[in-house]
């Protein structure tokens, strides 16, 4: 009993033992050559700058997101295709009731897209 759930955790704490081999080794190197000074960085570099330029103006300014509602559709029109292809490449295999949670979805994804063409002919909304 007790070697049977041991055989079946074996692949589990193999890949577990494979994983800390690989991480190990690198935590290591980058440990013994990066600067021993890090608990005092040096205040040159922790100064902000804008490539190289010394900064003018505030660090955070309003950002008008004018391209929000194209890219929410593209969020949506992407997952959307993700799981139509799965699905749509199993559909012979399932039955006929497995069409009833996409459709749920894609209900669910035009509701969104519809939201997201509702929100592109807003002004003035950020």
């Amino acid at each position: 009993m007790v070697g049977e759930s041991v055989a079946s955790y074996s692949n589990v704490l193999l890949m577990f033992g494979f994983a800390c081999a690989a991480v190990a080794p690198a935590l290591l190197i980058s440990r013994m050559i990066s600067p021993e000074n890090k608990k005092r960085p040096n205040p040159v570099k922790t100064l902000p700058m804008e490539c190289g330029q010394v900064p003018s103006g505030a660090g955070r300014t309003h950002f008008m997101m004018q391209y929000y509602a194209y890219v929410l559709m593209f969020v949506i029109f992407d997952v959307m295709a993700i799981f139509l292809y799965a699905w749509g490449s199993t559909i012979l295999d399932m039955p006929r009731t497995a069409t009833l949670p996409i459709i749920a979805f894609l209900g669910v994804m035009f509701a969104a897209m519809a939201f997201a063409l509702y929100q592109s002919k807003r002004r003035n909304i950020w």
